[in-house]
């Protein structure tokens, strides 16, 4: 799953508040390569941008999981693909 597919991504977990389930939380196996926040003036930062570029359109999600903000359910992510289906007991 390419990083930026991300964004595409919601929960349909039943019972969520409207536009819940929105945006899921990536949990990876290793530490980010890019900073928490932006600098505040990475307009100009180059190397910045660079960096921004490479995670969001070249860096695979091979193994992790997604996790709902608003129910914490947990989707995982294998070989690159992540699984959203529900089971059918679930509320």
């Amino acid at each position: 799953m390419k990083l930026l597919t991300h964004n595409l991504l919601s929960s349909h977990v039943p019972g969520l508040r409207p536009g819940g389930g929105f945006p899921l939380k990536i949990e990876l196996g290793h530490p980010s390569e890019l900073p928490p926040e932006p600098a505040p003036d990475y307009e100009g930062d180059e190397e910045f941008l660079r960096r921004v570029h490479h995670v969001l359109l070249e860096v695979e999600v091979l193994e992790g999981a997604l996790q709902c903000p608003d129910s914490g359910r947990r989707f995982p992510i294998s070989k690159g693909i992540p699984n959203m289906l529900l089971s059918e007991d679930e509320p």
